[in-house]
């Protein structure tokens, strides 16, 4: 991802608790003690609205307006007044100029209700104030903020490894109306430091209107995390079981991304992760296929957090958690290359042939494990939705 302008690492809700970095997440940062979560928050930048004029053309005087409102930094604003010199004083004050209908919702309007819920709940037997920890990142002088909030403790471990998965949540806004305040599930492998997003639906709260209970959405949000963490394990073992025989196709494990729309500088780095920590090159399991996705994703993708980053992200998690949309969807991307490429006589070559019979073998046996999948996934559907109510 592009690089944010300021990382800020917390660990623990507030000053009152022992919160730490988990030594594996603190190895792999830039270093730098972390600050407690409600001091993290607390020095995010607000946004306050302040009138709008135009400038009338044939009278040259400033018109105020009651169809808009102007969004600004009041920090920006007093360095601007005192005529502060560094680069983060004085940049634009101006956030966005919606209309008068937008609500402003500052960071702890937000994230001051989780505080009291860190304060008070625990998943798993873990009092999540204690064990809370992650980065928040900034971008467009603040005014855009995306973070990674997780729970030492509340993880998967998978038999093989020692790593373990730590659960939690991504979250974010931005004051110039392209995001919502959102969150969605997370969770992040500690044997790799790969991300894997979007566990959960994302829910937002839009800035229109009356906002609502920010305590009952992280109740129900940090529930449902508490169920995905009891599910995890169990889809990655099934897609562990679904393999693809790399060859007998005539495309290698760079090219099964490319057949997803991956990007090639992303599916060059995912088949190589891929490869490195397959069991067997020949035979390469969907789980494996997935973390390499998520390591590309994690660790090269060069846009911004946002829409193109979510669309590979979905791509990814279809690996673990539908691989039978993602071999359809490989096998109808190959046939229309296969086509494209069909002789004259309208025969298909015989790699060709041989490639789409195997694809066929290969959507048989997740077809046969489908069902499997479609119950669990039908379950969480429903949990999630209890804990919504």
């Amino acid at each position: 991802m592009q690089p944010p302008e300021t990382t800020t690492l917390f660990a623990g809700v507030d000053g009152r608790t022992n919160g730490g970095l988990p030594s594996w997440y603190a190895r792999r940062t830039d270093g730098g003690d972390p600050i407690s979560f409600a001091e993290a928050i607390r020095s995010l930048p607000r946004a306050i609205e302040t009138t709008v004029a135009y400038n009338d053309p044939r009278t040259g005087e400033w018109v105020p307006t009651d169809r808009f409102n102007a969004l600004v930094d009041p920090a920006k604003t007093h360095n601007q007044e005192h005529q502060e010199t560094t680069e983060e004083q004085s940049a634009d004050p101006l956030y966005h100029i919606p209309t008068t209908s937008y609500a402003v919702i500052n960071p702890v309007d937000v994230y001051g209700p989780l505080e009291a819920v860190l304060r008070e709940e625990s998943i798993d037997g873990h009092q999540l104030g204690d064990v809370v920890f992650g980065e928040i990142r900034r971008y467009r002088g603040g005014g855009e903020v995306h973070m990674d909030i997780l729970f030492d403790g509340l993880s998967v471990t998978l038999p093989d490894r020692a790593e373990p998965i730590t659960m939690g949540v991504s979250s974010g806004y931005d004051f110039f109306g392209g995001h919502a305040v959102y969150v969605e599930g997370l969770a992040r492998d500690s044997y790799c430091a790969n991300s894997i997003r979007q566990l959960t639906a994302r829910e937002t709260v839009k800035h229109v209107g009356e906002v609502g209970d920010f305590r009952e959405w992280w109740e129900a949000t940090l529930e449902q995390i508490g169920l995905v963490a009891n599910d995890l394990l169990a889809f990655i073992e099934d897609a562990g079981e679904i393999t693809i025989e790399f060859p007998a196709v005539p495309f290698g494990v760079e090219e099964f991304f490319e057949l997803l729309d991956v990007p090639a500088y992303l599916a060059a780095r995912a088949a190589e992760d891929a490869r490195a920590e397959a069991t067997d090159l020949h035979e390469i399991d969907m789980w494996t296929l997935h973390s390499g996705a998520t390591y590309a994703l994690t660790h090269f993708f060069d846009g911004k957090e946002g829409a193109a980053l979510d669309r590979y992200v979905r791509v990814a998690n279809d690996i673990l958690f539908n691989p039978e949309a993602t071999i359809e969807t490989v096998e109808r991307a190959y046939e229309e290359q296969a086509a494209a490429d069909t002789e004259a006589d309208g025969q298909t070559d015989l790699a060709s042939q041989v490639a789409l019979a195997q694809l066929e073998r290969v959507s048989q046996d997740v077809k046969a494990k489908a069902a499997q999948f479609e119950r669990r996934e039908a379950t969480l559907r429903e949990r999630f939705a209890a804990a919504r109510e």
